[in-house]
């Protein structure tokens, strides 16, 4: 019997039990881990780990905590590691923020430990936490660090990093301090009292810094104690060491190249007391972490010593009326967070001993609203328990009777045509929903803050019976299909906006006064819909049309509609953007997929919005060989000003005539990654020597394939200027670099994002010669941003200005800057040389 039911569903359970689970159904536990899982509950304790990025935790301690003490372990990272760098990909600020979000994620589910994040943004390197504080909303990173302290209610918080600056980077110093004032502001009941709506106030009992190096070894500077942990320690009911479980998780760290091999040492860490009560022995010592502290929890704690005691391993099923027993009187304490969290553990042990198989499986793997959605309900009983499925319930509120019992290994499927309500959320990750403002995210409702990702689209909860006692599985609603390599393959549902609208680049550049063509690609999400499309430009440019009309019948249908634009007449920097209007509501969302095979499949939707840059730039070269390093865009970028592009593989490097070419520009990191290098860096000077130009962008400073990067020597360094608007001095204004084609002034280093450049070179040999010098505030000058040298016939120049940021970005004058570099060779007069 189906039935659609009016009442609210209450999704409070679901984002508790599901905020960080992986594109796939809730996974059975085998008998080690159920053994394990079973432990874990008569633990009552929490540790939360603090630091700024993703890869900042130390997995050691987080799998040592979570899978050895057996605590309820977390990693609070300030940011999304959005301003990092991008070794697998393309994708940068929020994209790359979604990557390392899940692979934040897919660490977690390794270590075993929780996710959260505050609202900060990575803005990229900052060196010290003034720097930091001054650019982010503070108060509110604060607030969030507070109110994820009220929510999770830790006994212990462990810093990664000390307030002194050893950490290296301002946001690593700053978490530490954001740490150190909210161990003491969460207990404060009269700081951030609009949290306190919907938290308690929580007062954690110690609070320490995981040393490293010399830091703490005895005892710190300031004669705190010091305790040690042994990380090494074997686990035999998971195979492996806490360390090795370590490396497994840190490996999940791909976009930022942090695979490691495990550690099998010995590996004790170093943990200094900063603040709280002072333990004698041990950093744990004097914390009840029993069920004594709840009240009714003895005789919780009686049963679950006897479900440890007679757990068999071969016959998981056998404890299943006892856990029963521990549900119910867990069930019979109410308003304890404690209580909340054991039943979703036990609920899952409970599962795993029935072998219980639940899935909730759609006909695809996006929607939008008022579409129907067929799912597939699975369930399958591997015992022979008589577990009776009563109904079936999804987060829309619709619900199934069913009332059956399922017979052992018998597989029993309901099919259910789901109505997506009109009032269902577009999944675009929360925290991408607005524009950040001071480099900090807006989020609107106050139980999102903190939350590693959104919770399932929709989610169905299954509603069981055994021996009397009723309890609840849930699972999200999912797509399943077969890969040919993977096999069995998952991805979350999505529910994206009727229509969306995909421009073909992010950044249109316009280098003179003619008109130029702009795509736009319109995708139909939704079966029989029609609109208009409209176009918004910047005042003072023109477009053959405003309005477009479009009509789809299919999903997934698309059309080409193209625009001629016409910029400014003079240069200017604006945005065009695009939305469609159906049945009186506006949509204006982009769609992007990211795909890689150790994460799930994401989608986001940017505004559909595109920068339009008109810019004066002078071109002399034409014909240009790019050497990819760790993924840019620059070269997309130099296709928009007209210069044709050769993306060299290492066949061509090795084997092509390279003279053929105007220059040759290496990607950044070009010289870590790319292994050819250190056969080909003579055949590359060679071509200098010849008369050609090399342009090479920043390198980091090891590995290094070759420790030749030009035809005379650099070292590189880790000095970098973080200060995007940092004064910039040209050193000699009569430098071909500086003239030609395009005349260079200060004025355009206005608007560069992020930083000046990084890994700037600290020495190098006198044939180079320096062009500009910057420097953060307070600090010496720095003139490795750009070398330049004559050699042979042809020209070397190396940068480490973030040309790879800024191209893509459209700053005019960077981009008139990177044309120059490149265009030496195509000098007009031997005068300049």
């Amino acid at each position: 019997m189906y039935r659609k039911s009016l009442f609210g569903f209450i999704t409070l359970f679901f984002c508790i039990t599901l905020i960080s689970v992986k594109a796939q159904p809730t996974r059975i536990l085998n008998s080690s881990e159920i053994k394990l899982a079973l432990k874990k509950l008569s633990v009552l304790g929490k540790v939360l780990y603090i630091g700024a990025h993703p890869d900042d935790e130390n997995t050691a301690v987080l799998s040592y905590l979570s899978s050895g003490k057996l605590f309820d372990a977390a990693y609070l990272a300030l940011t999304r590691g959005d301003g990092g760098q991008n070794l697998i990909g393309t994708e940068q600020a929020e994209a790359l923020g979604v990557i390392r979000t899940q692979e934040l994620l897919a660490a977690r589910r390794i270590d075993g430990a929780k996710q959260f994040f505050t609202r900060a943004v990575d803005f990229g390197y900052s060196k010290s936490a003034k720097e930091t504080f001054q650019i982010w909303d503070s108060l509110k990173i604060l607030s969030d660090v507070v109110w994820i302290i009220r929510n999770f209610k830790p006994d212990i918080i462990i810093t990664r990093f000390p307030i002194t600056g050893e950490g290296g980077h301002g946001q690593h110093t700053a978490s530490a301090i954001f740490a150190r004032q909210a161990f003491d502001l969460a207990g404060d009941s009269s700081i951030f009292t609009d949290q306190l709506k919907f938290a308690s106030i929580w007062k954690p009992k110690r609070l320490f810094l995981n040393a490293w190096r010399g830091i703490g070894k005895e005892k710190d500077p300031t004669g705190e104690k010091t305790f040690q942990l042994d990380l090494s320690e074997f686990n035999p009911l998971l195979g492996k060491s806490y360390t090795e479980i370590a490396a497994e998780s840190r490996s999940m760290h791909k976009s930022q190249g942090f695979g490691v091999s495990a550690n099998r040492d010995k590996s004790v860490n170093d943990f200094i007391l900063i603040k709280g009560d002072i333990p004698e022995n041990s950093m744990f010592d004097g914390i009840d972490f029993t069920w004594n502290k709840i009240k009714g929890g003895r005789q919780i704690d009686s049963l679950l010593h006897i479900a440890i005691n007679n757990f068999d391993d071969e016959k998981p099923s056998a404890s299943v009326p006892i856990l029963l027993n521990v549900l119910k009187e867990l069930n019979s304490i109410n308003n304890n967070d404690w209580v909340e969290i054991k039943k979703q553990e036990l609920l899952k042990i409970i599962q795993s001993s029935l072998g219980l198989w639940i899935e909730s499986i759609a006909e695809n793997y996006y929607t939008t609203t008022g579409e129907n959605l067929n799912i597939k309900n699975g369930i399958v009983n591997r015992t022979e328990l008589p577990v009776i499925l009563k109904n079936i319930i999804f987060s829309t509120g619709e619900e199934l009777i069913i009332n059956k019992k399922l017979l052992k290994e018998d597989f029993t499927s309901f099919d259910y045509n789901l109505s997506i309500p009109d009032n269902i959320n577009i999944s675009q990750p929360y925290w991408l929903k607005s524009a950040p403002e001071k480099e900090t995210y807006f989020v609107e409702n106050q139980t999102d803050i903190g939350k590693p990702e959104n919770d399932p689209a929709i989610t169905t909860k299954f509603i069981f019976s055994l021996f009397g006692n009723e309890f609840e599985l849930s699972s999200p609603v999912l797509y399943r299909w077969n890969s040919q390599t993977s096999g069995e393959s998952y991805r979350n549902l999505e529910i994206r906006p009727p229509v969306v609208i995909n421009l073909d680049k992010k950044v249109y550049l316009f280098p003179d006064a003619n008109s130029r063509e702009i795509a736009v690609t319109l995708i139909s999400n939704k079966n029989s819909v029609s609109g208009a499309l409209n176009i918004e430009l910047p005042v003072g440019w023109k477009s053959d049309y405003k309005h477009v009309s479009f009509k789809f019948t299919k999903k997934d249908e698309r059309r080409k509609i193209k625009f001629n634009i016409n910029p400014s007449s003079g240069e200017s920097v604006g945005e065009v953007k695009f939305f469609v209007s159906i049945k009186g509501s506006n949509y204006a969302y982009g769609m992007q997929e990211i795909n890689f095979a150790h994460i799930p499949i994401q989608s986001i939707f940017p505004p559909s919005k595109a920068k339009v840059v008109r810019v004066n730039v002078k071109k002399v070269a034409n014909k240009i060989a790019y050497i990819m390093g760790s993924g840019d865009k620059i070269p997309d970028i130099l296709k928009e000003l007209g210069y044709q592009i050769t993306e060299l593989n290492d066949d061509n490097i090795l084997n092509d005539d390279l003279n053929s070419y105007d220059a040759i520009i290496t990607g950044i990191r070009a010289y870590n990654t790319r292994d050819v290098l250190a056969i080909a860096q003579s055949k590359l000077i060679k071509y200098v020597k010849n008369g050609g130009t090399l342009l090479v962008q920043y390198n980091v400073v090891r590995p290094l394939v070759t420790e030749m990067l030009g035809p005379y020597p650099i070292e590189l360094s880790h000095d970098r200027v973080t200060e995007e608007d940092a004064k910039v001095t040209i050193l000699d204004k009569d430098n071909l670099l500086i003239n030609f084609p395009n005349k260079i002034s200060e004025k355009d280093f206005d608007g560069w994002i992020q930083e000046r450049g990084l890994y700037f070179p600290d020495k190098w040999d006198k044939n180079y010669k320096t062009v500009f010098s910057c420097n953060d505030f307070n600090e010496k000058p720095k003139q490795g941003g750009i070398l330049f040298s004559n050699y042979g016939n042809g020209f070397y120049i190396y940068t480490g200005f973030s040309f790879f940021r800024e191209l893509p970005a459209g700053v005019p004058g960077a981009i008139k800057l990177f044309v120059n570099l490149f265009s030496a060779g195509k000098r007009i007069s031997s005068k300049t040389k």
